[in-house]
């Protein structure tokens, strides 16, 4: 329903290139041409600097940029309602999660979601909460899902599942050997954390500065971008990570991996739900009642992730 020329500047303006916009549209690229020649010439003015084969916003393309974000997402928000007049769900849904949520947490949640509401058109951006939450701000998605240190005073956060980060080795490690850690010995442990951005990174160098700990007089050997690799590098050495416990479930399971506990340190978190202050969409507030409801159902079913959920 929406200006459909709307939608191509908006998708030029944001990948600042016209054949990002021609593959992200399925548009032909002289059509995208086009469509952005005729709204210069309904407003009277260059939207786009062109310097050989870059684009940039021209001062009238950042204000036409400002309103188009809102006129989109009202578009959406009146397509939702207007859909669920009817009892029909249908629409678009920009989910963004951070990688520990996006592996663990949100693939039975999506394929349970997409089947109760096959109208709505779902995409995922999987990346760490730092990115996420700049994501929301700059209008690329309308609900992300971080770990919850609660860092943006213009971003509302919602806790909706609780999780603990724990210090795990692989079974085969030297480290095994022992149940138990203190303080001070695990300053002298090689570890391998997630990289700067990352709200498990963050939870973790809180937790240590309540126990006047620095994450700078830690044996820190590595930093990398995903709880996979960590495990996959505990897997070949004989360091310890930091990581989430719902991404070692099947290894604790099958003996592959053992917690080893530090004396006097916890880090437990939330995983939170975050959009924008006094911008919460439907098709958002839909998703986040239904994601809930699945965990309630889990905790009843006495499923391991389900109790670990938080009531709102």
């Amino acid at each position: 329903m929406s200006d459909f020329r709307l939608k191509v500047f908006y998708s030029v303006a944001k990948n600042l290139s016209f054949t990002k916009a021609s593959q992200e549209l399925f548009v032909s690229q002289p059509a995208i041409t086009k469509h952005i020649r005729e709204l210069e010439s309904l407003y009277q003015t260059r939207l786009f600097n062109r310097l050989g084969n870059k684009i940039s916003l021209t001062e009238s393309g950042y204000v036409l940029l400002e309103h188009c974000e809102r006129i989109l997402s009202e578009y959406r928000k009146l397509e939702y309602d207007m859909h669920l007049l009817h009892n029909e769900y249908n629409g678009q849904l920009r989910l963004g999660a951070s990688t520990t949520i996006a592996q663990y947490v949100l693939p039975p949640i999506l394929a349970r979601f997409t089947e109760k509401y096959p109208k709505i058109t779902v995409s995922l951006i999987d990346t760490n909460s730092h990115n996420i939450e700049q994501a929301l701000q700059e209008h690329d998605i309308d609900l992300g899902m971080v770990e919850g240190v609660f860092r943006l005073p213009n971003l509302k956060y919602e806790p909706f599942l609780h999780d603990e980060l724990v210090p795990v080795v692989c079974a085969s490690s030297p480290l095994a050997a022992k149940d138990s850690l203190s303080l001070d010995e695990l300053r002298e442990v090689p570890l391998v954390l997630r990289e700067r951005g990352s709200g498990t990174l963050d939870a973790i160098e809180m937790a240590l500065s309540e126990q006047g700990l620095k994450l700078s007089s830690m044996n820190v050997r590595l930093h990398l971008g995903s709880t996979e690799s960590i495990k996959q590098f505990l897997r070949n050495s004989s360091t310890m990570g930091i990581i989430s416990l719902q991404a070692i479930l099947r290894e604790l399971r099958d003996g592959e991996f053992k917690i080893i506990d530090v004396n006097g340190l916890q880090i437990k978190r939330h995983f939170c739900f975050v959009y924008l202050q006094g911008q919460e969409e439907a098709s958002s507030t839909n998703f986040m009642r239904f994601v809930q409801n699945y965990l309630e159902t889990c905790k009843n079913a006495g499923d391991i992730i389900g109790k670990m959920m938080v009531s709102r």
